[in-house]
């Protein structure tokens, strides 16, 4: 990766706690556990999913930068919603993780040398994993779940 590039993304994965926090708030209260279909996650639960997903890549990236051919674990997030009960879980408290998560991760990733984008290891369910790739997938995820809040916000209007 370029450098401009890496500087892109260091951004926008230092911007997205901002984003998810700015949709959160377009949630009207009466809408926060609506589901626009069986089967899809209401805001509420996109929420606190960002809050696994950024403890989980909190982990990865950092067994990635220290350990020698690390595993890294995926899960199923659709099982974690209904085993966790995400409705239950309260919205601020995942919502103070993400931008905790992310503030924690920003300076490390600043930082990191050339070569550390290169190291790898491997996931459990796509195979090779590398900081790139992790980084990659990052610095859209709270991006793309901000905008299915705002998709969930709209179609919430849109049933009256």
């Amino acid at each position: 990766m370029l450098a401009t590039e890496i500087d892109s993304m260091i951004r926008r994965y230092a911007e997205g706690a901002a984003l998810l926090r700015s949709a959160w708030a377009r949630v009207p209260a009466a809408g926060r556990q609506w589901r626009p279909a069986e089967g899809k996650w209401s805001a509420h639960e996109v929420v606190v999913h960002c809050a696994d997903s950024e403890v989980n890549s909190h982990g990865r990236l950092r067994y990635l930068l220290a350990e020698k051919d690390p595993l890294i674990v995926g899960y199923d997030q659709d099982v974690w919603a209904n085993a966790l009960d995400y409705h239950a879980h309260p919205a601020d408290t995942a919502l103070a993780t993400v931008e905790a998560v992310r503030a924690n991760t920003v300076p490390l990733l600043e930082r990191l040398p050339a070569d550390a984008w290169t190291k790898s290891g491997r996931h459990t369910e796509s195979g090779a994993f590398s900081v790139e790739k992790w980084m990659r997938a990052y610095a859209e995820h709270l991006e793309i779940h901000s905008r299915q809040i705002d998709r969930n916000v709209a179609a919430f209007a849109a049933r009256r």
